[in-house]
C-alpha cells in the first residue's frame, strides 16, 4: 500500500509520485541548481517525491502554471517537448489525480488530449495487428476440402455418383440422436482430394436448391462415353456434349437424382477430377476481394461475355443462366478462384450475370470446407474482411475438429476448418 504524500506545508502545493522517478526528480533539480534559480523552488524528499513551491499561494494558478512552467523550462534545456514531457509523467504516475498535479481546470484539458494520444496509439496497433493477420493468411497452408449439401435419398445418390460418375464412397456416419446421416464420396483420399459431403435429415426428402448455386464440375477422359452410361441408368442430360462456345473443350451437362447440375468436362488425367464449384454472384469485384481477403485465394483468371449471342435453348442448359429469361443475347464475367492451377486443384468459379445483383439461395446448397492452420486467426480475418461469422471458433461438440462458419457477401455459406484428419469409418 502506498504511503500518503506529505502535508504540505502552509502557502504550499505539493504531489505525490513513485520512489522509481526519484533520479529522473534529482536530475531535474541538479539542472535548475545549475541554473541558479535555487531562489525559485525548492525540492524535497519525503517518503514520496514531494515538489514545494512557495512562492504561489492560488491553488489553481500553481496547477495551471508553474508546473507546467517547471517542466517547460527543464525541457527547453533538454530541448524536448514540454507538453509530451508532462504527459508522460501523468502516464508514470497513474495512481495520482491529474486534478492535484494541476489543478481542476487543467488537468481536464490534459485527460482529453492524453485520452485522443491513447486512441491514437490503440488505433495504430490495431491498425499493425489487423495488417499482421492479413499477412498470415498468405502463408496459410490452405485447401479446399469439401462441398456440403442435402439429399433426399441417400442411398439413391451414392447409387448414381458412384455407378455413372465413378466416384467412391469414402465413408459414412449415421448420427441417429441428431436424426441425420452424412456420406463422403471422391476420387480419392479425403487428405489429398477434394471430396463431397453428403447429407440426409431425417424424414426430409425434398429441397430447393435455389438459384445462387450453379454446379459441380467433373473432369473425365470421355464426356461421350460418360454421358451414355448415364443416360442407360435413367439419368437426365440437359446438355449433350459438344464444344464449348467460343472454344474446344468438349463438355456436357447432366441432373443428379436431387436436380443438382454437374457439368462434364473433357481433359487429361488429373489428379483432382472433382474439379470446380460455381456460385452466382451479385456483385463480383466485391466477392473476389472477399474470397482473396478472407479465405487467402488467388484470382485464377477472369473472363468477360458482354456480347455472348446463342440460343436460348443453350441458356436453359449451360448452368451460369439457368432460370433466367435472358433472351439470345448473353451476358456474363465469371472468375475463377482457388489455391492452384485449375488443372491439379479444385476452384471456385464465380459467375456475375449482368443486371442480377440477388438469388434465391434455397436450403439444399450448405457450404463448402476450406482447410486452415489456425481456425482462430482465421475467424480475426473473416470478420476483418467483413464476412459475417455463424459460429464462432472451437471445436465441435465430442470431436476435436476445430471450426468456424461463416457467409460470403452473397450469403453461401463457408466453413473453415483446422483438423483435416477424418474420424474413423462407421
Amino acid at each position: 500500500m502506498r504511503a500518503p504524500c506529505a502535508e504540505a506545508p502552509k502557502r504550499s502545493w505539493c504531489f505525490g509520485a513513485p520512489w522509481a522517478v526519484n533520479n529522473y526528480a534529482m536530475f531535474l533539480s541538479a539542472t535548475l541548481f545549475k541554473r541558479n534559480i535555487k531562489r525559485i523552488l525548492r525540492l524535497h524528499f519525503v517518503s514520496h517525491v514531494v515538489f514545494i513551491f512557495p512562492c504561489f499561494t492560488d491553488m489553481e494558478l500553481t496547477g495551471t502554471n508553474v508546473i507546467f512552467w517547471y517542466f517547460k523550462t527543464i525541457c527547453k534545456m533538454k530541448n524536448v517537448d514540454a507538453h509530451n514531457t508532462v504527459l508522460m509523467v501523468l502516464h508514470a504516475f497513474p495512481a495520482v489525480p491529474q486534478s492535484q498535479f494541476f489543478g481542476l481546470k487543467a488537468s481536464r484539458l490534459l485527460k482529453g488530449e492524453s485520452n485522443s494520444r491513447a486512441g491514437n496509439m490503440a488505433q495504430a496497433t490495431s491498425a499493425a495487428t489487423q495488417e499482421n493477420v492479413l499477412e498470415w493468411v498468405k502463408e496459410d497452408k490452405r485447401r479446399m476440402l469439401h462441398v456440403v449439401y442435402r439429399v433426399g435419398d441417400m442411398d439413391r445418390t451414392i447409387k448414381f455418383y458412384t455407378e455413372c460418375l465413378g466416384m467412391k464412397l469414402l465413408r459414412k456416419r449415421d448420427i441417429p440422436e441428431e436424426r441425420y446421416t452424412n456420406a463422403f464420396l471422391g476420387y480419392g483420399p479425403e487428405d489429398s482430394h477434394f471430396v463431397i459431403e453428403l447429407t440426409y435429415n431425417y424424414g426430409v426428402d425434398n429441397y430447393d436448391i435455389g438459384s445462387g448455386f450453379g454446379h459441380f464440375g467433373i473432369a473425365v477422359d470421355d464426356v461421350a462415353k460418360i454421358v451414355d452410361l448415364i443416360k442407360a441408368k435413367g439419368g437426365k442430360v440437359t446438355r449433350e456434349p459438344g464444344p464449348v462456345k467460343g472454344g474446344s473443350t468438349v463438355i456436357a451437362f447432366i441432373e443428379d437424382p436431387d436436380g443438382y447440375k454437374f457439368e462434364l468436362l473433357e481433359r487429361g488425367p488429373t489428379p483432382e477430377p472433382l474439379c470446380q464449384v460455381m456460385l452466382r454472384v451479385g456483385d463480383l469485384d466485391r466477392s473476389i476481394n472477399f474470397y482473396q481477403k478472407a479465405f487467402g485465394m488467388e484470382l485464377l483468371r477472369k473472363r468477360d461475355n458482354p456480347e455472348y449471342k446463342g440460343f436460348k435453348a443453350y441458356a436453359y442448359a449451360h448452368s451460369p443462366f439457368a432460370g433466367f429469361d435472358l433472351g439470345p443475347v448473353l451476358q456474363y464475367t465469371i472468375a475463377m478462384m482457388g489455391y492452384g492451377p485449375e488443372d491439379k486443384n479444385a476452384v471456385l468459379e464465380l459467375t456475375y450475370n449482368y443486371g442480377v445483383t440477388e438469388y434465391d439461395k434455397g436450403n439444399g446448397y450448405a457450404q463448402i470446407a476450406i482447410g486452415t492452420d489456425d481456425v482462430y486467426k482465421t475467424a480475426e480475418v473473416i470478420k476483418l474482411s467483413e464476412g459475417k461469422l455463424t459460429r464462432e471458433p472451437g471445436p465441435l461438440p465430442g470431436i476435436n475438429t476445430k471450426v468456424t462458419a461463416c457467409l460470403d457477401p452473397d450469403v453461401n455459406k463457408s466453413s473453415v476448418v483446422i483438423d483435416e484428419t477424418p474420424t474413423s469409418t462407421e
